[in-house]
């Protein structure tokens, strides 16, 4: 006998497939106009599609023009991501530690002292200010590094939570055996929290990899670009020298400019290579995800 399928069912399957072509057709999109000449998609009879128009890859050796320069923003990136993050959890996990024990006698004010952090900042130019003349970071790959080494503090206090939910039971046996403080945190506490590391550490890569604030402010030396300002910069060139051919100034002729240069395709190769390497590492955070926002948020 066949089993009669329940219309729900259908429903919510069809529901969600919507769901899934409005994230997954928008990046398809983006992919498909980075290989598209510019001349297709602006024309027109042209505009966006799912497929290249005259495929091309005149934004793609725009960007990569100067190789040399590209690798180094990647490897700056990569390697102030990873590291900042790494440094970071490890910082934040041993603050949310220590605040979530009960045997820990300053844990209010200490807690209290974080959460004030988050109403009230410095302000730029106070910590423009410090990092410059006092810590000596200008134009540092360390500027990357220190600034955020705390992690943040909402980032602390959902560890903190997270390692509430944990019995102590666990901790006190551990001590009863003979472990320590660092001993209990590092073989306890840490491997029995890799879904808030996990989904914390993800997010803090994903902002870190996203960082260009930080290279406009600090940063003169082409050596410590990160990736995104790099690709703002390209950008910028890019837009002046079509501006130029578009409006050229008195005593520059249009003819000192071979052509325009392919600005709208431009913008979504950047988001390819930007964005790229992120989408590539998510699958791999992406089971932990579901438990560490969830069990962070049980208690207060």
């Amino acid at each position: 006998m066949q089993k009669k399928v329940n219309p729900s069912y259908i429903t919510i399957h069809i529901f969600f497939i919507i769901i899934c072509l409005m994230f997954i057709l928008p990046m398809i999109m983006v992919i498909s106009i980075s290989f598209s000449s510019e001349q297709a998609v602006m024309s027109a009879g042209g505009g966006f599609s799912l497929l290249p128009k005259d495929f091309t890859l005149d934004a793609y050796r725009l960007v990569f023009a100067n190789m040399e320069q590209m690798a180094t923003a990647y490897i700056v990136t990569a390697s102030q991501a990873f590291l900042g993050t790494f440094l970071s959890l490890i910082v934040m996990g041993m603050v949310g530690y220590a605040l979530s024990r009960s045997n820990f006698a300053y844990k209010k004010p200490i807690t209290f002292f974080i959460f004030f952090t988050m109403l009230f900042s410095g302000g730029l130019i106070p910590t423009y200010i410090v990092y410059t003349r006092w810590f000596g970071l200008a134009d540092s790959f360390w500027v990357y590094i220190l600034p955020g080494l705390s992690g943040g503090a909402w980032y602390t206090l959902i560890i903190r939570t997270f390692f509430k939910s944990i019995p102590e039971s666990l901790f006190e046996s551990a001590r009863i055996d003979g472990a320590g403080e660092l001993g209990i945190f590092f073989r306890i506490a840490v491997p029995l929290s890799k879904p808030v590391f996990a989904t914390l550490g993800f997010m803090m890569i994903v902002v870190k990899w996203n960082d260009w604030f930080t290279s406009l402010v600090y940063i003169r030396s082409h050596n410590l670009y990160t990736l995104q300002f790099l690709l703002q910069r390209v950008l910028n060139q890019a837009a002046f020298v079509n501006a130029m051919i578009t409006n050229p100034p008195a005593g520059i002729s249009v003819q000192d400019f071979q052509t325009s240069l392919p600005l709208e395709t431009l913008k979504f190769a950047l988001c390819v290579i930007a964005a790229g390497p992120m989408l590539i590492i998510f699958p791999f955070f992406q089971k932990y995800f579901a438990t560490g926002l969830t069990i962070g948020a049980i208690k207060g």
